[in-house]
């Protein structure tokens, strides 16, 4: 185990919102970070209503739109890469601090490594049999649209199946990485919002069993890793002890300063609710 010198994060726990407004907040602490009015923070938060979230280079040709508006899901664009995920019934976290700080040297795939020894120090305490991934990705460019169909480095699987899926951007000498656990529910609910969910000849066809299938044997929620439900602030509570003992962290819990605030309330205006930023790809 890797020792760290002690150091103070904020705790940030966030009430449910709009998946607009969770990213222009993710963004606007790691802005207010390297402009020097921040201060390094982990962040759990949820999403109301649920939100199809893409990545950064995702085409939003992927999104049925029209299912969306039935079903009552919002989407919107994320700052990081990967693929979609729908967000409901999970707990999200988030890192951001400096990029020299001490737990997110070494690169992308070495700060995943880092972060993710206490996403599995929180899951073990709750009593889940989780490891990283660890094996490489193989590079193909025939992808699902779906971000839980296969784990990449360091990512948190239990039994073979992804947990937790996580995401990284590096910008003005921050690092935000953040991630989605589900807690519960029925994670094929995402192929309902997606217009096309793969291009790869390997993968099922257009018979939503079958990539219902799929996706069960590649990916799972927490309750069915206990057999049994968690609620979102048990998860929180034992997250935050799992990155405060793995990583040497005191966390202090904390809100949104004035202007991170300021900078939220543009952020989601002008680029999150924003259909140029949403539609730029």
């Amino acid at each position: 185990m890797t020792h760290y010198p002690s150091a103070m994060w904020r705790l940030l726990i966030t009430p449910p919102a709009d998946g607009a407004t969770n990213m222009a907040i993710d963004e606007a602490i790691l802005h207010t970070l390297a402009d020097g009015a921040g201060c390094p923070t982990l962040r759990f938060y949820q999403w109301e209503p649920p939100c199809l979230s893409l990545g950064y280079n995702q085409s939003h040709a992927e999104v049925d739109e029209t299912a969306c508006g039935q079903l009552d899901y919002t989407w919107v664009r994320r700052p990081t890469g990967g693929r979609a995920i729908l967000h409901t019934d999970e707990l999200t976290y988030s890192v951001i601090a400096p990029d020299s700080e001490p737990r997110l040297k070494g690169g992308i795939l070495e700060s995943y490594r880092q972060l993710s020894a206490g996403l599995l120090a929180g899951l073990r305490a709750l009593g889940a049999d989780v490891f990283q991934a660890q094996e490489e990705k193989a590079l193909n460019s025939q992808k699902s649209a779906v971000c839980f169909d296969t784990p990449s480095n360091y990512e948190i699987t239990v039994r073979g199946k992804k947990l937790i899926g996580s995401a990284q951007v590096r910008r003005r000498g921050m690092v935000l990485q953040h991630g989605s656990l589900p807690l519960s529910g029925d994670l094929t609910r995402i192929f309902a919002c997606l217009r096309r969910v793969a291009t790869g000849s390997d993968q099922p066809g257009q018979n939503p069993t079958e990539w219902g299938d799929w996706l069960l044997a590649r990916a799972c929620t927490l309750e069915q890793a206990l057999g049994r439900g968690v609620s979102f602030r048990e998860a929180a509570d034992a997250l935050a002890q799992g990155f405060a003992s793995a990583l040497n962290l005191r966390l202090e819990p904390g809100d949104l300063n004035d202007d991170e605030r300021k900078l939220v309330e543009r952020l989601r205006r002008d680029q999150y609710a924003n259909d140029e930023w949403n539609r730029r790809v």
